[in-house]
């Protein structure tokens, strides 16, 4: 029997062009010169990217075009971060969703441009492979409904699942009878208070706990705060200071490392602080999907931790005492590098297309 993937995923890759540094928020009529700009698979592959380079095995369903970005982004989820995309499909009649993301102030606003897919992509599924965590986006209501998830959870994979943004802010209170069979929801606080009609992120937390086994509600700079009722493990994570460069796919990010921990065992203030931490690594990158931190940057971050209480620089004790769990995991972990987003998409020859070919172009029946 094949072994079960440790995440198993499913939903739209875009691709991503973020642009940093801007010297002031661009107006019409104007042209804006910034000092940074990302290139990167963008949308579902933010969190596929994030859980990869965590060590857990990653399974990505979606549908890639055959267009110039399609390949690119096929080869770095594939080739260069490990995902499995055996389940996904290429696409020669469709071209690739493309967004923009302007990262001023500690904030972003994104331009989008794409179709549909030409068939509902977790449709092909079927019979979803073994896995032992999925996630899904509950704002989505295609994927809220999608039948695949629900049959995984049938048979003992963990749900973590994510609100999404209703622009709308009517908080369609649907979205919590959704959640039956979910066991982790990870909502910002102004999502949490809006589908539970609560005025603050505690009381939505509490609300929340009779919907899922694990409530977990970010609340920005005020950090996480979460229960889990199937341990019985109520906790908090304090945020860590540090110069945000581009906030895109943080909270992917902070959910790839949660499950990480809840997969690993993890009591629950470890998880939320190990999610906080991968968090505060990848906003001081840019790039979405690219600016996820690996066991290396996370080594690092505790090597240089342990080097500041050291040399006695005040208050890094403390966050050396709340961290001093990253002790005991690092050693089994892999240390590799990870690539970060550049200005322009790889060349081909950087993905050695010659010894490893791009898979056939999938035309759909």
């Amino acid at each position: 029997m094949t072994e079960p993937f440790d995440v198993l995923l499913s939903g739209t890759v875009f691709f991503d062009i973020v642009f940093t540094g801007f010297p002031h928020p661009p107006a019409p009529g104007t042209e804006v010169w910034t000092s940074g700009m990302g290139s990167s698979p963008g949308g579902i592959a933010n969190l596929a990217v994030a859980t990869a380079r965590l060590g857990l095995t990653t399974g990505l369903v979606a549908g890639f075009s055959t267009d110039l970005y399609g390949d690119w982004m096929w080869e770095t989820l594939s080739r260069q971060e490990g995902i499995d995309l055996s389940h996904s499909c290429r696409y020669a009649d469709w071209h690739t969703p493309v967004t923009v993301s302007l990262a001023i102030d500690d904030d972003r606003s994104m331009v989008t441009h794409g179709h549909p897919t030409p068939e509902c992509v977790g449709d092909r599924m079927g019979d979803p492979p073994p896995a032992r965590a999925v996630f899904v986006d509950m704002g989505d209501p295609i994927m809220r409904d999608a039948p695949w998830w629900r049959t995984a959870a049938d048979r003992g994979s963990l749900v973590f699942a994510d609100a999404g943004w209703d622009p709308a802010q009517e908080w369609d209170r649907a979205l919590l009878d959704g959640l039956a069979g979910v066991h982790a929801f990870t909502p910002n606080a102004e999502e949490a208070m809006g589908y539970t009609r609560t005025g603050s992120a505690r009381a939505a937390l509490h609300a929340l706990t009779e919907h899922v086994p694990l409530a977990v509600v970010t609340d920005g700079a005020r950090g996480v705060i979460a229960i889990d009722s199937s341990t019985g493990e109520e906790a908090r994570a304090e945020a860590l200071l540090v110069n945000a460069v581009d906030p895109t796919g943080a909270g992917d990010v902070f959910a790839a490392a949660l499950a990480a921990g809840t997969v690993r065992g993890w009591p629950l203030e470890q998880r939320l602080r190990f999610g906080v931490l991968c968090s505060a690594l990848a906003v001081q990158q840019f790039g979405g999907s690219l600016s996820a931190p690996g066991w290396g940057d996370v080594a690092d971050w505790w090597h240089s931790v342990q080097a500041q209480a050291a040399a006695g620089i005040p208050g890094v004790d403390h966050t050396r005492a709340e961290y001093g769990f990253l002790a005991d995991c690092l050693p089994g972990e892999a240390l590799r590098a990870v690539r970060r987003a550049e200005a322009t998409i790889a060349a081909f020859s950087d993905a050695d297309l010659h010894h490893h070919p791009l898979p056939p172009r999938v035309i759909r029946d």
